[in-house]
């Protein structure tokens, strides 16, 4: 009876420890593209792309005004050449528009709107598989040592 006193005590903060580690490990970021300049021309996309780490299920939020921009992603060949009259992976025109990056790969983004593209609103981003910051993490606790009770046997 006692040790079942003993396992109920040392249980439940090893159940918390345990989904603590667990949920703080699998934090997403949210990035809004652009910065306080947001999606829009005059931004510098390259340079603000590679201010950051980006992992699978991190969430890139473009913010503008719907009708003067649009977000797609393409392939790198429709990147590169800025005609998303082919390779167009997805579109995006709501004006807060949330992609979530769900593979660890290569991304690319441009505005398909006449003359942005080749203005500089494109930029590419590497994804990679979510690190788990806490892969050093304690381990559960080491129960106490048992108590054994005095014997009235000398052998």
């Amino acid at each position: 009876m006692e040790d079942q006193k003993v396992f109920r005590f040392y249980s439940f903060p090893i159940i918390i420890l345990v989904n603590y580690l667990f949920f703080t490990g699998i934090k997403s970021e949210v990035y809004t593209v652009g910065g306080d300049e947001q999606w829009n021309t005059g931004a510098n996309f390259d340079s603000w792309s590679q201010q950051y780490n980006y992992s699978i299920g991190d969430v890139l939020v473009f913010k503008y005004t719907e009708g003067q921009h649009n977000v797609y992603e393409v392939t790198q060949a429709t990147y590169r050449s800025c005609d998303a009259s082919s390779g167009v992976i997805a579109k995006y025109e709501s004006g807060n528009d949330q992609v979530t990056l769900k593979e660890a790969k290569k991304y690319w983004f441009i505005c398909n709107v006449a003359g942005h593209c080749l203005g500089g609103m494109r930029f590419s981003i590497d994804v990679k598989e979510k690190s788990n910051t806490n892969s050093t993490a304690a381990a559960a606790p080491t129960p106490p040592p048992e108590i054994l009770e005095p014997s009235n046997s000398f052998v």
